[in-house]
């Protein structure tokens, strides 16, 4: 197993990447993070302002832009980083749609940029570090009605925002096979809990239900996603660091699939049931709109390898870590 003393995390500031940073404070005593996020629309510093008074003490904040090549350089310089958790990413669809320029940079180059910082600061001394680069199942395109993504399943990614993680993919197995850079990757599938940006659909759809506006749901809602709590994303996380094997891929996924339609109809139940409503009274809001371009019609992750090598396995059913983020929300 894996020690590490002092590594990056970037992005965060975000949702993913504050559970990852107070799972990983709280699990490990003598970790000190660098925390690099620019504070984008998705970014958040009060993410992390539940962090205990010890955690907080071996975390640094650092706002800035990983395309920065000087300010990421000077940080691997000054802070001499064991490890890198890569999670700073523009990850809206519908925004790489509108804007897929400011995806490519940041996915792609910013990728490089860390990766370029890494191999020169970790000369000589490879073997004792680990780039660990997150990125999604989205990568592997859109399943039928059956089958999984697997850790070997061919890309074929269909929007700007899946392309530009594909691409940084591609990128950061390149540095590993051409130069040896120690890396690991993982390919995670929809993430929902507390601190989620509200554009997302849970917590996009939960503050609609509150306020009895319009529940819009893509085409007729068949669209299938496979959801993981976001806090068992972290401890997987944590498992890959630290007992990952180098070069290696794993996927991440909740084991869990659900129909947009059948999501938003427990989603309803939980957050009426909440608010002291009749369960369902709320589906009365459910609008279906014209479908996403592009949109893939099912994801679904094997994630075997993830639970035979770690032994780990979701710590709650979909409905109790539903349930919680609906709490979260409505506090």
């Amino acid at each position: 197993m894996r020690s590490f003393k002092n590594i990056l995390v970037t992005g965060g500031a975000g949702f993913i990447g504050s559970h990852v940073i107070r799972h990983l404070l709280e699990v490990h005593a003598d970790l000190h993070i660098v925390n690099l996020d620019a504070l984008t629309y998705a970014g958040n510093i009060e993410n992390l302002s539940d962090l205990s008074d010890d955690s907080a003490k071996r975390h640094t904040f650092i706002e800035g832009n990983i395309c920065d090549r000087e300010l990421v350089n000077g940080l691997f310089q000054k802070h001499q980083f064991d490890g890198v958790i890569h999670l700073a990413a523009e990850s809206h669809v519908d925004r790489s749609i509108e804007n897929p320029m400011t995806f490519l940079e940041t996915n792609i180059m910013g990728t490089a940029v860390l990766l370029d910082a890494a191999l020169k600061v970790w000369a000589g001394e490879e073997k004792s570090k680990l780039f660990y680069h997150v990125s999604t199942d989205e990568v592997y395109g859109s399943l039928g009605e059956e089958g999984l993504f697997t850790e070997t399943t061919a890309y074929d990614p269909r929007s700007p925002y899946s392309a530009s993680k594909a691409s940084s993919d591609h990128i950061v197995r390149a540095y590993h096979h051409t130069y040896g850079l120690p890396i690991v990757i993982s390919n995670c599938s929809n993430n929902y809990g507390s601190h989620q940006y509200p554009e997302k659909l849970i917590p996009l759809m939960i503050e609609k239900i509150v306020e009895e506006q319009p529940l819009p749901i893509y085409g007729e809602g068949i669209n299938v996603r496979d959801w993981l709590f976001v806090v068992d994303h972290a401890r997987a996380i944590d498992s890959i660091l630290h007992e990952g094997k180098v070069g290696e891929t794993y996927n991440i996924g909740g084991l869990n699939e659900w129909r947009n339609i059948d999501l938003m109809k427990l989603l309803i139940k939980l957050v009426d049931s909440e608010l002291g409503r009749e369960e369902g009274s709320s589906e009365k809001l459910i609008t279906f709109v014209k479908d996403r371009a592009g949109h893939d019609l099912r994801y679904a992750i094997d994630a075997t390898k993830l639970c035979s090598e770690f032994n780990w396995k979701p710590s709650v059913t979909f409905e109790e870590g539903l349930l919680r983020t609906v709490k979260w929300y409505l506090n």
